[in-house]
């Protein structure tokens, strides 16, 4: 059986190397319609190499911790002819039943509604204080914004955007209603990681570059920190031990063999 990951970005290296993983271990154990020999995982990217946005080095080890896996690793490559029974990949035709988008939407569509520039992708251009011209008393955060002041590039829709880009909102909306004018917003870049399977992940920490059982261990002690409260992070922290332990990644499988939907027409 064939998976078809398409996007070599940090959802895309994640979701491949947990497909690998499941078929080698929670598929061998449960799962007996696939045989986790025959299992194969392609992962297809666009760019010429996985992680464009990260360094070269943390690029070139990711793709061979994914190999490691046995993923199959497709770069400067791309899917099109998407249909049920597989996937045109350049000049090959790739059966397979499982096709996973990871390479990134458009905005909502309520972008396009406010009147204003939006990119190709429907992202509201905003200005450095996250509002948008002719109406100060609107801001735009997170995967809507596209916000290019600070580095003449747009910042990435990750999550650590958003919630900075959420914080300077909410103090631009109590500086206004005191009468004072919204400030301009600048990120914070702390770095970024990228998990790939079991002791296996890349980590950009601006001041080290860190793969392997390192960058996974770091990207652990960064998620269990940022949890809420104590109890939280006790918790999470067994989950995960007895997750590593057993190799149980918690897969939901769907075994019975569903026909297509039919619906009369509307």
């Amino acid at each position: 059986m064939n998976f078809v990951v398409i996007g070599g970005g940090p959802t895309g290296v994640e979701m491949a190397g947990a497909i690998a993983e499941i078929s080698r271990h929670t598929l061998a154990k449960d799962f007996r319609h696939i045989d986790p020999s025959q299992a194969r995982v392609i992962l297809i990217e666009g760019e010429p190499r996985l992680l464009a946005a990260y360094p070269e080095d943390l690029s070139a080890s990711a793709k061979k911790q994914l190999t490691d896996l046995g993923v199959e690793v497709r770069t400067a490559s791309r899917a099109t002819n998407l249909t049920e029974g597989g996937v045109q990949v350049d000049g090959d035709f790739v059966p397979c039943r499982v096709k996973i988008w990871a390479a990134g939407n458009n905005a909502s569509f309520v972008g396009k509604t406010l009147g204003i520039p939006v990119d190709r992708v429907g992202r509201v251009i905003v200005k450095d204080d996250l509002t948008i011209p002719g109406h100060p008393e609107v801001q735009v955060i997170g995967d809507l914004a596209n916000f290019s002041h600070q580095t003449g590039e747009p910042l990435p829709g990750i999550s650590p955007v958003a919630m900075q880009q959420g914080r300077h909102a909410a103090r631009n909306v109590l500086a206004m209603i005191k009468g004072r004018k919204p400030e301009r917003f600048r990120y914070w870049d702390k770095g970024t990681m990228a998990t790939i399977g079991r002791n296996k992940a890349v980590a950009d920490l601006k001041f080290v570059h860190l793969s392997g059982l390192f960058a996974w261990l770091a990207w652990l002690f960064v998620h269990i920190v940022f949890l809420v409260g104590f109890r939280n992070r006790l918790l999470v922290l067994i989950q995960w031990a007895w997750a590593y332990i057993t190799f149980d990644k918690g897969a939901r499988l769907i075994t019975r063999n569903f026909q297509s939907e039919q619906r009369p027409p509307t």
